[in-house]
């Protein structure tokens, strides 16, 4: 009998398959990607530093979709904001790994080297050293906030007496579609505007 022509395990196929869980139940464990793919649960561990290095391949996977070329435009604050939109895109196509992955330390190599490269193009505009990461923290606030957003339903307010809170249910009637899409933009736009200012007191 020949050999099959791909490998039955591999890291990329066990990341497929973790994501695949992920984006239905918010959740994994190892032997629930042992038995979709069809092998013992010691088979996974050969191929991974464990679950902390399963979730390791899910934050390279998703962050692979944020085009980190954004952070090269000029000026500085038109790079962060195309890297923002970049990067909820990737989070809110599998918006259920972003607890996942919030509440574990990042490790994988290709992500930091994002974050490397977000703290230069801060530092090369004159950021002062102390506000680089609150200014980037900040941003992933922002972003995951709204990549959760746009997961939500369209209706979130049920309003079975709108008597009861007749304000709300007259601003939810002029509000206007994309709720998501207009928060996020408007949640950017006025978090730009504050880090101008830093960047303004920084240069002084």
């Amino acid at each position: 009998m020949g050999r099959p022509r791909r490998p039955l395990l591999d890291r990329e196929r066990i990341t497929t398959t973790a994501l695949g869980i992920v984006d239905e139940q918010g959740e994994f464990s190892v032997p629930q990607i042992a038995k979709r793919l069809g092998v013992q649960t010691a088979s996974v561990y050969h191929h991974v530093d464990g679950r902390d290095g399963i979730v390791e391949l899910l934050r390279e996977r998703v962050a692979a979709a944020i085009d980190g070329a954004t952070l090269e435009r000029e000026p500085w604050d038109a790079a962060m904001a195309a890297w923002a939109r970049s990067y909820r895109a990737a989070f809110a196509a599998h918006p259920r790994t972003i607890p996942l992955l919030t509440t574990s330390p990042v490790r994988a190599p290709k992500v930091l080297a994002q974050y490397e490269h977000a703290v230069g193009r801060l530092l090369d505009a004159g950021f002062a050293l102390p506000d680089v990461m609150p200014v980037i923290i900040a941003l992933e606030n922002i972003v995951l906030g709204s990549a959760l957003d746009m997961a939500a339903p369209e209706a979130m307010w049920e309003l079975a007496d709108e008597t009861a809170t007749p304000r709300l249910a007259r601003a939810l009637g002029a509000a206007p579609e994309g709720r998501s899409d207009q928060a996020f933009e408007l949640a950017l736009t006025g978090y730009l505007d504050h880090v101008r200012t830093l960047l303004d007191t920084d240069q002084l």
